[in-house]
Order: C-alpha cells, then structure tokens, then sequence
C-alpha cells in the first residue's frame, strides 16, 4: 500500500490542490434529495489524483488560489466542447485533466515539458496565469 502525502507536506506556505476537495456537507432538508443541486456541487471544483500530487511536490509546481480557478473554469469550457481528457497549460506547467471526473492525473514543469509528447488527449487549453 502506498503512502498519502499530507497536505502540510506538499504545500508548507501555500494552499495546495488537495485543499479544494470538499467533504460531504450535511445540506439542508430542501435540497438533500434534488440531483441538480448535487450536480452544481461536483462542478465547482478540481480534483487531484494522487499521482499528481505526487508529481507536483517532486517537481517543485505550486498552483495558487486564483490559477486553481482559472483551472476549474478552463475545464468548464472544454467540457462545453466535449472533450474527455485535456491538456491545460498554466503558469508555464502543463496539467493533463480528466475533464468529467474534474480531475488532475499528471502535472508536468516547463523543464519536463522540454520535448515531451502528449498523448491520449483530445484537446488542449493555455490558460493565461
């Protein structure tokens, strides 16, 4: 079994990707049972998997508040288009994204970019950071 990094580990003065998961919320009585309110919650935000953390700590990459948002609306837009596995290019690192689970898998610097190929993606995105 592999070990989890903890967040403190992987992001000492900043706020890391794994902060914006969210933890099930109790919600009201009202909105408990309606799927559209669910559905609103599972789209504001950007998942990262654990190999991504994991790249992200080994290649010194640290995404602040504002590029996480700019991530998370970069995906609501190629998801607009139907796309299914994206790369986003941010900040001078590229992010390979599983666009319906809102996921980050990998996380790539400028300097591993350096003759990189992609592939298994259908479309790309530079975001400006």
């Amino acid at each position: 079994m592999t070990e989890r990094i903890s967040i403190g580990q992987l992001y000492p003065n900043a706020v890391s990707p794994a902060s914006t998961r969210r933890t099930p919320v109790q919600q009201p009585a009202t909105t408990s049972g309606n799927p559209m309110f669910q559905k609103l919650l599972q789209e504001q935000f950007v998942r990262f998997s654990h190999h991504a953390e994991v790249r992200l700590k080994e290649r010194g990459i640290q995404l602040k508040p504002d590029q996480l948002d700019k991530l998370s609306k970069a995906i609501d837009k190629v998801a607009a288009k139907g796309a299914k596995d994206a790369l986003m290019v941010i900040g001078g690192n590229a992010l390979i994204v599983n666009v319906p689970n809102r996921t980050v898998v990998t996380a790539l610097d400028g300097n591993a970019m350096s003759d990189h190929v992609f592939t298994q993606i259908d479309s790309a995105m530079i975001i400006s950071s």
